[in-house]
This record gives structure tokens, sequence and C-alpha cells, in this order.
């Protein structure tokens, strides 16, 4: 069935879209006065990052995450961040800041940027270990790179209905994975339009290159490098990337969900000599968790993946086999320095269209040679993409990225009918954006900068400061100040909870929990 008809049959249940879940999780450094990232441990007045379920801490010691619980709506959504990033800000020691963009602050050396402490439990001490894996395969560096996760899921009335129209005859389990799977795959198939639409990393500080071996950056300023087309330096070759893993054989397969457990199964069960040589501990002290290509599967860095809903007691992999997925997590968004909580509401509303378009929008099986052409689109957009007349490859054709832009887009804006007048508003303001590279993040950033006679450090550091005091300024919600200081003091309590009830010995438990 074509999109526009499969539109018409749901026009019906539209308004069944409006109990559709979102959330955010948002990354940023705590930065010195001096500039660098902060030595300091987590802040005690922010609680115990293992177990907090709002502020916790990714990569670093120093890495902040912002996590809202899923909501029913946009403006729902980033007023939960918006307040808890003023209750960071409350709670920052007063010579500290929180970075606003993706790329990081000034970097003085990988033996300065201090790995995430989860406390001494196994749960805890695994994590860490985990981090000190990343370290000692990737360098440091690279894991201080931030950026912001989109997590949504369709209502369960919508995708009911949805089911009806296409496949009653199918098990709902069934049909509700594999539609999961097939949006994944658009996102794949698409995911070129994230960066170019909403990519704000085009230049970065020199000190996050030192010593790095090829790269095609020129000078910006004396302190920044950058690529004048650039939209996503992040989402580009110097940013995530897994090379190492495709190296050694391990793609994740979006074909069906059966192909992508198994994907990344084989990648945590196969040996890597490379990681070998690393060893698994040395004088005692664990080095990584294991020597496979990876350690667990949150190790394959994707832009896109299909979660299911935790149970403590499962690995995620697990997890989605035995219960399906749950919702998908969309981690291609740059965090935009010139916007007080790096996202807005009109960016948002776009991504529920965009996710709605590649949930109804047919979605073959990926071939090697189509994941060829999504793998070059993917770079080329991340490294030139606000470039005139640059070209694209689309199912074996070459066509221009204002071309595929507006065929995409019209689709895009399609779906919006179904979710409303707002949305289909956001779908047109960002469109834009195709048609005029000037109006995108990157592009802003970079003509600021030019402006303002700033390197990258200079002018991030000084829209953190002027966040940092507008937030502080701001008056304070007190029943979200107080759900946080709960939390806080919870979280605390429940990491003492499981440090006391280890039985295990560290060795004991990594043994358990890769045997089982």
């Amino acid at each position: 069935m074509n999109l526009i008809d499969t539109i018409q049959q749901l026009k019906p249940y539209g308004d069944l879209l409006k109990d559709n879940l979102m959330g955010l999780e948002k990354e940023g450094l705590r930065v010195s006065r001096k500039g660098g990232i902060s030595q300091a441990p987590h802040p005690k007045a922010l609680g115990c990052a293992l177990t907090h379920p709002n502020i916790t801490t990714d990569f670093s010691e120093s890495l902040i995450e912002l996590v809202t619980p899923p909501m029913h709506s946009a403006k729902e959504m980033l007023e939960f961040l918006s307040k808890t990033q003023q209750y960071l800000y409350h709670h920052l020691p007063k010579d500290q800041s929180f970075w606003t963009a993706s790329m990081p602050c000034v970097i003085r050396g990988e033996t300065y940027i201090p790995i995430a402490q989860y406390g001494t439990s196994n749960q805890g001490m695994m994590k860490t270990v985990y981090r000190h894996g990343l370290a000692n395969r990737y360098g440091s560096v690279m894991q201080t790179i931030a950026g912001i996760h989109f997590n949504y899921s369709f209502s369960a009335n919508f995708f009911k209905q949805y089911y009806q129209l296409r496949a009653p005859n199918e098990t709902f389990k069934k049909f509700s994975d594999q539609n999961y799977m097939a949006l994944t795959r658009n996102v794949v198939r698409y995911g070129w339009l994230i960066p170019y639409l909403f990519g704000a990393s085009p230049a970065v500080c020199k000190s996050f290159l030192k010593g790095y071996h090829q790269h095609s950056l020129v000078e910006f300023s004396a302190s920044t490098l950058y690529e004048p087309y650039a939209t996503s330096l992040r989402m580009g070759d110097i940013g995530y990337q897994n090379l190492r893993e495709d190296e050694a054989g391990v793609k994740a397969n979006y074909n069906s969900l059966g192909h992508y457990i198994h994907s990344l199964k084989s990648g945590m069960q196969t040996a890597c000599c490379e990681y070998e040589s690393i060893g698994l501990k040395k004088q005692g002290q664990y080095q990584q968790l294991n020597t496979n290509i990876l350690q667990i599967e949150n190790e394959y860095y994707a832009s896109v993946r299909p979660k299911p809903n935790i149970v403590s007691d499962k690995k995620p992999l697990d997890a989605l086999n035995e219960d399906g997925i749950s919702y998908i997590e969309l981690r291609s968004l740059d965090i935009n320095p010139n916007l007080a909580l790096g996202i807005d509401q009109t960016q948002v509303l776009f991504l529920e269209a965009f996710l709605l378009f590649c949930l109804l929008e047919e979605s073959p099986v990926i071939s090697s040679r189509e994941q060829f052409e999504i793998d070059s689109n993917d770079q080329l957009v991340a490294h030139k993409g606000r470039q005139s007349g640059l070209v694209l490859n689309h199912q074996g054709q070459s066509i221009s990225l204002q071309a595929l832009g507006k065929a995409t887009m019209d689709k895009i804006a399609l779906c919006a009918e179904l979710l409303g007048s707002d949305c289909q508003t956001a779908v047109k303001e960002i469109g834009k954006r195709i048609d005029n590279a000037e109006l995108t993040p990157s592009a802003i950033t970079l003509s600021e900068m030019k402006k303002q006679g700033q390197g990258f450090f200079n002018y991030t550091n000084t829209l953190a400061k002027h966040h940092q005091k507008d937030f502080l300024a701001r008056k304070i919600d007190q029943a979200h100040f107080d759900y946080l200081d709960q939390q806080a003091k919870k979280s605390c309590e429940q990491q003492f909870k499981i440090e006391q009830a280890d039985t295990l010995s560290f060795d004991d438990y990594l043994a358990d929990y890769f045997n089982h």
C-alpha cells in the first residue's frame, strides 16, 4: 500500500497519536573555570548516578546526562528537561559550568578525562570497567562527545488500529516488532536528513584532534579547526563510528529483529586479537569487561536503536528477544549551542512527523549495496552537507541533496497531517532549510563565530555562561526541585542497598553475567 493510501486509511485514528510517548536524554560536560573538563567528582547534591532516574553520568564522571521520563507531549517533556537543567545549575559548584555543545571544551589529554564512578557494587563496578574498556579501545577523548537522544513509542491504541488495517491475521507482537524494525530501517535510510537539518557541530577545538593521525579539517582560527560546509562533525569520521567493528565483520543488521539481535550477539561473542593485546587485567585491575569485538551491546554505536522495556534481571538483547520492541531511540541529534536546552519544540514536533513517516513509508530490507549508499550519504552530509549542488545516492541513482530532501519532506508533511496543525507548521518551518542551508544550525553557528571573531571554545563558553545566567535568574518551580531532592536522597539509599546485597566477588559476578 502506498503512503498516501495508508495516511487516508489512518485519518480517523489520528487522535490516538496524542497518546504517543516521548523522552529525552541530554548529555553535557561539567567544565571548570579554566575551561577544561572538571576533575571534581559528580556533585553530591545531585545524588548517586548509578540509580538516579533523571540525573546521571555517561562515559566520564564529568559528563552529566539529564533524563526525562516518557511523556505525552513535546511541551511537557521540554518543561521537565528545562526545570531539571535549572536544578543542575543551582547545584553545580560555583566554579563549574555546563557545556552547551556536542563537541567538547579544551582537552588537556586522555588522563584529564575522569572515568565515571558508580560505587563499590558489582553492578556499579561493571559500568566503570566497561568505560575503562572504551577508553582503552578508542581513547577517552572520543567519549567526551555529547548528544541528545530522543526516545519515542507509538500509542498501543494507534498501533492496534494500524495492525487491524495491515495484518490482522498475524500476532500483534510479531506485527509490532516487524513495524518497529521497518521504522528503524527507514531512520537508517533517511538518517542523513537529521545531521543536515539539525547538525550543530561544524567546528572543534584544536585540542580535540591533538595527535589525531589524519583528518580533513582546516584552520578557522588559532584555536579552532572546521570544515566550511560541515553539518555534524560529531556524526562524521572524526566523531562516533564503528570502523573497527565493521573491519572485524560486525555490522548491525536491521532487516529483522532476529537479524539485529544475532548481529550484535555475534560481536559480543567473537574474540578480537587487537583487544586481546590490551589484556583483560593488568596488575589485577580490569582493563575491559572482555576481549571480544563488543564488550556489551551498547558498545556498538548506532544512530538509532530499537529498545525493550528493561526488566532488571534481563540483559537488553534478551529482553528485546522475549518481550519485543517498546520504543525507538534516535541518537543522531547534536546539541544546538544557540538553544537554551540544545533542542526546542519545533525540532521535537518535526522529529515526531519524521518517525511517523519512517513507520508508514514502505521499508524494504537493506541490501549490502544500499548499506554502502547509506554510509556514503551519511559521511557526505556530515562533512559537506551545506555545499551547493551536493549529490547523494538513492536507490542506485545520483540525486541532489535538495531534490531528495524535497521529495522526502513532502512525504513527511503528509504524515504531519495525522499529528495536527502544530506538527504541520513545524515541518513547514524546518523544511525551509532544504533550499536554504544558511538556516541550518551548523551554518548559523559558523556565521555567528565569524561575526563575533570567536573560535569554537570562546563562542561556546560565552553561550554556556549566558544560558547558566539565564536559568539561574528564572523563577524556581519548588515542587520540581523538591522532587529532585527526594530522588537524589533515594538514589543514594538505593545504591547503598545494592552494595549491601552483593554476595559474589566481582570476578564471579562477571563470569555469571556473561555465562547467564
